[in-house]
């Protein structure tokens, strides 16, 4: 074939259907638009109306408190099963709330220690650190329950829309997910009855580790 090669684009199958599997075409404004410092630009690109920091359940923040009276160690056990997906599952329903219908990019850290669903998929590189994503066209539905197992998270660590309107990007050693959208998405966060407390608004210039956290 004279010229070039025409790629066929990949796909993997699940659940009945084959799914996109994205390629740096995709993710290529997120390093390029970010760097290496404290700001939100770490993580979301200066690019949007309005950013948040939403700190990551911790099992002394009182926030989940169990249903009865139980010894530490039982309540623990509970609540590593429960409030990681109950926070991820409040994250993406705000999200949904703020997408206009359209295919999400859902991005799936590769760590040693995470399910990315996809284990023999072409992986993408993000950030100018190089972080190894799987990344895949789905939707809110899978977001939530594809993943048995995350490093910080049940939801994918990496997910924006197709029209970009917002990104929300949970790094490997941050305690806390970033988000980039609009005022009315960053209001939503702040106003979620359990995201609230947790959530954060910050500007892009001000240092964004949230208070009694650090920044790796």
């Amino acid at each position: 074939m004279t010229g070039y090669e025409r790629r066929e684009p990949v796909a993997r199958d699940r659940d009945g259907r084959a799914w996109p599997i994205g390629t740096a075409d995709e993710v290529d404004w997120i390093t390029n638009g970010t760097r290496i410092d404290r700001t939100i630009a770490s993580g979301i690109p200066p690019v949007f109306a309005a950013y948040a920091t939403v700190v990551l359940p911790d099992p002394e923040d009182g926030l989940d408190p169990p249903e009865r009276e139980i010894e530490w160690a039982e309540y623990f056990a509970q609540w590593q099963v429960a409030a990681p997906r109950r926070h991820g599952l409040a994250l993406v329903d705000v999200l949904r709330e703020h997408s206009a219908g359209e295919r999400w990019w859902l991005g799936y850290l590769h760590t040693g220690a995470s399910d990315i669903v996809f284990p023999d998929a072409p992986m993408v590189s993000v950030y100018h650190s190089s972080w190894n994503y799987v990344l895949v066209a789905a939707g809110p539905e899978q977001a939530v329950s594809w993943r048995e197992r995350g490093w910080n998270l049940p939801i994918p660590d990496l997910m924006f829309p197709t029209d970009r309107s917002w990104l929300l990007a949970t790094g490997w050693d941050d305690t806390w997910t970033s988000v980039g959208g609009t005022v009315e998405l960053v209001n939503s966060l702040l106003g979620d009855p359990l995201l609230g407390a947790r959530a954060r608004r910050v500007s892009a210039e001000q240092d964004a580790t949230p208070p009694g956290h650090h920044a790796y």
